[in-house]
């Protein structure tokens, strides 16, 4: 900041052209380099995630993906879930909430 200063003040008693002979970081291209590397984390963690509740009997990729939105992260959180609760996710059926009931 000081040698923009400097070189305008240079330009205006020279009269010349500013020129700036030092460029400064911009501290603000760290931080969001920082927040796309959590975005990515968040994003591979998610996909983790789904993938293991893919590992459930009758749940596919769709499902999954459902079950995870609504809040379910853990196979745990399925199996252990209310059936009504399970009921008001979008793509799962009375078929499904009874393979996964048995699994208790």
């Amino acid at each position: 900041m000081f040698s923009k200063f400097l070189s305008k003040l240079k330009s205006l008693i020279f009269n010349t052209s500013a020129t700036t002979e030092t460029t400064l970081v911009n501290p603000k291209k760290t931080t969001n380099s920082s927040k796309k590397t959590k975005r990515k984390s968040r994003k591979t963690d998610s996909k983790k995630l789904i993938q293991s509740l893919k590992a459930l009997p009758g749940v596919g990729s769709k499902c999954a993906k459902s079950l995870y939105d609504a809040g379910f992260k853990t196979t745990e959180s399925i199996i252990s879930a209310n059936e009504k609760d399970l009921l008001a996710v979008p793509g799962v059926g009375v078929n499904l909430v009874k393979k996964l009931k048995n699994l208790k």
